[in-house]
Formats: C-alpha cells, sequence, structure tokens
C-alpha cells in the first residue's frame, strides 16, 4: 500500500473529460490560431470534441486518478 495519496495531475485535468460512460474526451488539434486560411467546414469540425484511443486514455485516467 503506498503512504501517499495519488495527486490529480492538474495540467492533464483542465484539457480533458471524463464522460459518463468512463470515455474520455478532449478538444481537438489545429485549432488555437491561424483559423483564416482553413475552410469553414474544417473550422467547424475542429470546435468538435473528440474521443481517445484506448492505449492514451488508460494513462490519462491513471494521471487523473480516475
Amino acid at each position: 500500500m503506498p503512504k501517499v495519496k495519488q495527486k490529480t495531475h492538474k495540467g492533464l485535468a483542465k484539457r480533458v473529460k471524463i464522460t459518463g460512460t468512463g470515455k474520455v474526451s478532449r478538444k481537438s488539434a489545429f485549432s488555437g490560431h491561424l483559423m483564416s486560411h482553413k475552410s469553414g467546414n474544417r473550422v467547424r469540425s475542429l470546435r468538435q470534441s473528440i474521443g481517445m484511443s484506448p492505449a492514451m486514455a488508460k494513462k490519462t485516467k491513471r494521471a487523473l486518478g480516475v
């Protein structure tokens, strides 16, 4: 048994969300700036949150203490 509690990784906690079913959702990449030359369809699709691969989701949940 560990003697100290595991701390939540606060930087990661601000960037991802755990859904009710336990999946991990995150924001799309390439949507921070320089949007004027990207097409409208691309910009609209970048607004959607997307899921994570199972391997990355497992690491994320461990870092969040879920």
